[in-house]
């Protein structure tokens, strides 16, 4: 995957040099990540600093290697304890800095060009790597791409790369986004009822519900019959007697 990858020349020079020299750790990072769905194109913008998400929280014990990762310090995922949870970056020719850390339902991941030397609960003072890393984020914030150890990336933490995502998963939708999205369903409901063209609909008007978003909204508590299994009618399973 990796020789395939270089292939397409769209990386800075040396990378087949430093897939030559691959370590042992760099290649279970990759391998975990293939075997978790990761293509040729994803490797790619994987290597070009993708911010990468895995719901598999497993991997983020897995990628501490004893000998290898030391403690970082970021500003990736600041709703994660990282008293708990720190951040932890690895070093290599291929990978030049990885740097990973636990999300509220799995694990991230991202290639960094430049290593810092910031280390979690250590005060240094800044050295040249340092301030190349900060070179690097000035290019982040003019150009809202990733600067990765072998060109740049869109996949930002914003909009990052999903692998092997738990469609399970609930995430809350924003109140402000909440209030937005109910008056547009209530809109769409007052319009179909006065452009109805059934002559029942006058007999047999719609439910006026409280909250029309809780029609779209699957609490998991019971299957629903309605729109996406929202809907408050269902049927309930009875006991085998």
């Amino acid at each position: 995957m990796l020789e395939i990858s270089a292939r397409s020349g769209r990386f800075r020079g040396g990378i087949l040099q430093a897939a030559a020299r691959l370590t042992p750790h760099e290649a279970a990072i990759v391998a975990d990540l293939e075997r978790h769905g990761l293509d040729v194109t994803q490797l790619q913008d994987l290597l070009h600093g993708a911010h990468v998400l895995v719901d598999q929280p497993e991997l983020y014990e897995r990628w501490v290697f004893p000998d290898k990762s030391h403690q970082r310090m970021s500003s990736h995922h600041p709703e994660i304890d990282k008293r708990t949870y720190p951040d932890y970056g690895m070093r290599g020719p291929f990978v030049r800095e990885k740097l990973h850390g636990r999300t509220a339902h799995g694990t991230w991941l991202q290639l960094e060009k430049t290593p810092a030397t910031m280390t979690a609960g250590k005060v240094n003072l800044p050295s040249l790597t340092d301030l190349k890393h900060l070179a690097d984020y000035v290019v982040y914030r003019i150009t809202r791409s990733n600067v990765g150890p072998w060109g740049r990336s869109g996949a930002t933490e914003k909009r990052p790369m999903y692998l092997s995502p738990d469609l399970g998963v609930r995430v809350p939708i924003p109140d402000k986004v909440s209030d937005e999205l109910t008056g547009v369903i209530s809109q769409i409901e007052e319009s179909d009822d006065v452009t109805s063209v059934s002559d029942m609909a006058s007999r047999f008007p719609p439910p006026d519900r409280a909250n029309d978003l809780a029609e779209l909204t699957f609490t998991g508590i019971a299957q629903g019959r309605g729109l996406f299994g929202g809907s408050s009618v269902w049927n309930t399973p009875s006991s085998s007697g």
